[in-house]
C-alpha cells in the first residue's frame, strides 16, 4: 500500500472517531444551550478552554515531541533512553499539578478571578487538568509507538462520552447551577480515570522496543531544546482558539461567545481531519529524516500535503453545507455562527498548502526558529480583534481568526525554507512531479 493511500485509510479512521465522540460534545452542548441556557454553555467553554491551556503546559513541553522521540527510540532500538525520557514527561505531569493545586486559588484571587467559572469549582478544574496533561504525554507516546488509534482515541472517544454521561447524570439535580457543579466533578474524575487506562496502554507497549546500550547518559539537554519552544508553539497553534476565546470574553457577551465558542469547536473537529493526517504520517517521516534519507523524507512530506489539502477543501465544502443545521441544534440564535465558522474553515487550506513548518524546523534541530511567525500571529490576532469584533461581532472574530492564522503559516513557511532549506508547501511536490514527468 502506497503512502497516500496508508494516510487516507488511517486518517480516515481515527476522522471517522472523532466525528463520532462528537457527536456526543454537540449534543453535550446542545442539551446544555437549551436546558439550561446559552449563559452556562458559555461559563462551560471558558473551563474547558482554561483546561486545555493550563494542561498543556503542566508537561512543560515534553509532550509536544513525544511523538518524535518515540518514534527515534523505537527505530533505534533504544528504550532507555525513552524510559529516560517519559519518566520525566510525566514527573513534570505530577509536580505542576502539585504546584496548580496549592498555588492556583490564590493566582485566581489575586487576578480578580476569585468568582469565576474556574475559581468556583477550582477541585474538578484540577482534576481535569490532570487527565488532560495525562493523555497529552500518553496519547503522544502511543502515536511515536505507530499505535495511533490508542493514542487518539481517549480524547476522540471517551472523553467526549464522559461530558455527555456526566451532562445527563448531573440533570437529575434539577437546578441548573447546581447540575453544572456536579457535571464538572463527574467529568473530572472520569477523565482522570481514562488517562490511567490508557497509561497503561503505554506501560504495555514498551517491553516491545529492545533496551538498547548501557551506560549511555540520558539526552536531558536535547529534550529540554526541543521541548521549551514547543510549549509556546503548542499553545498557539493546537490551544489556538482556547486563547481567542479568552480574549474575547472581554469584548463579547456570554450568549455571543457561546455562539462563537460553538463555531470553533466545530472547526475543531473539522482541522482534526486535517491533524490526523499529518499524525499518521510523521513516524514515517521522522525515521527518514533520523536515516538521513531526504527524498524519502520530502516524498513523504508532500504527499501528507496533498492528501490534507485534499482533505482541507473537502471538510470545507461539507461545513458550509451542514453548519447551518448543525448550529440549529443549539437553537435559533446559533444559526448566527454559520457565515463566521464558513470563514474560519477556508484556513485549513492555507494551513495545509503551507505544510508542517514547525514540524520540520524541529526535525532539523531549529525549534526556536518557530517563535517568531508563532507571535506575529498572536499579536495579529489580539490587534485583529480589537479592531474588528466591535464593529462586526462574530464576523469579525472569525476574520481576526483566518487573518491571524494565514500569516503565520505563510510565515512559518518562509523560516522553515530559509533556516532549514526545505520547503514544506505543496509547491514542493507539485515541483517534484514535473521533475519525474520530465524525466520519464
Amino acid at each position: 500500500m502506497s503512502l497516500a493511500r496508508k494516510l487516507a485509510s488511517q486518517s480516515s479512521i481515527i476522522f471517522a472517531a472523532r466525528i463520532f465522540g462528537a457527536g456526543f460534545i454537540f449534543v453535550a452542548q446542545a442539551l446544555i444551550a437549551r436546558l439550561w441556557g446559552a449563559n452556562l454553555l458559555g461559563e462551560f467553554l471558558l473551563v474547558v478552554a482554561s483546561v486545555n491551556l493550563v494542561s498543556v503546559v503542566m508537561p512543560l513541553g515534553y509532550h509536544t515531541v513525544g511523538t518524535y522521540f518515540a518514534a527515534e527510540y523505537r527505530a533505534r532500538g533504544n528504550r532507555r533512553q525513552l524510559l529516560a525520557f517519559l519518566t520525566r514527561s510525566y514527573g513534570f505531569v505530577a509536580l505542576t499539578f502539585a504546584g496548580l493545586v496549592i498555588v492556583g486559588p490564590m493566582l485566581l484571587e489575586a487576578s480578580g478571578q476569585g468568582q469565576g467559572a474556574v475559581a468556583l469549582h477550582f477541585v474538578p478544574f484540577a482534576l481535569l487538568t490532570l487527565g488532560t496533561a495525562v493523555v497529552y504525554v500518553n496519547s503522544a507516546t502511543l502515536v511515536g509507538l505507530k499505535r495511533p488509534f490508542a493514542g487518539f482515541f481517549a480524547d476522540t472517544l471517551l472523553r467526549p462520552m464522559i461530558v455527555l454521561a456526566s451532562f445527563l447524570v448531573a440533570l437529575g439535580v434539577g437546578i441548573p447551577e447546581a447540575g453544572f457543579t456536579q457535571m464538572l466533578w463527574c467529568i473530572g474524575v472520569g477523565y482522570v480515570v481514562v488517562s490511567l487506562v490508557q497509561f497503561g496502554f503505554v506501560v504495555t507497549s514498551l517491553p516491545k522496543i529492545p533496551l538498547g546500550e548501557e551506560d549511555i547518559p540520558a539526552e536531558t539537554r536535547r529534550w529540554w531544546r526541543f521541548a521549551l519552544p514547543w510549549v509556546v508553539i503548542s499553545l498557539a497553534t493546537d490551544f489556538f482558539f482556547d486563547i481567542d476565546l479568552l480574549l474575547l470574553s472581554h469584548l463579547l457577551g456570554r450568549e455571543e461567545l457561546a455562539i462563537f465558542g460553538v463555531c470553533t469547536r466545530i472547526f475543531s473537529l473539522v482541522s482534526f481531519g486535517v491533524a490526523a493526517v499529518y499524525a499518521v504520517t510523521m513516524p514515517d517521516m521522522f525515521e527518514s529524516e533520523a536515516k538521513a534519507d531526504r527524498e524519502e523524507f520530502n516524498r513523504k512530506v508532500g504527499e501528507a500535503n496533498v492528501v490534507a489539502s485534499g482533505v482541507a477543501l473537502l471538510l470545507f465544502c461539507v461545513a458550509l453545507i451542514g453548519a447551518p443545521i448543525a448550529l440549529m441544534l443549539f437553537g435559533p440564535e446559533f444559526t448566527a455562527g454559520a457565515v463566521p465558522l464558513a470563514i474560519l474553515c477556508l484556513s485549513l487550506v492555507v494551513r495545509s498548502a503551507m505544510g508542517p513548518a514547525s514540524i520540520v524546523l524541529s526535525i532539523h534541530d531549529r525549534p526556536w526558529a518557530s517563535l517568531p511567525a508563532i507571535a506575529l500571529g498572536i499579536f495579529a490576532l489580539f490587534v485583529g480583534n480589537l479592531l474588528l469584533v466591535p464593529s462586526f461581532g462574530l464576523v469579525g472574530a472569525s476574520l481576526a481568526a483566518i487573518f491571524a492564522i494565514s500569516i503565520w503559516s505563510v510565515a512559518l513557511w518562509l523560516t522553515a525554507l530559509h533556516t532549514a532549506h526545505v520547503d514544506v508547501s505543496i509547491l514542493q511536490w507539485f515541483r517534484s512531479r514535473r521533475r519525474l514527468a520530465a524525466a520519464e
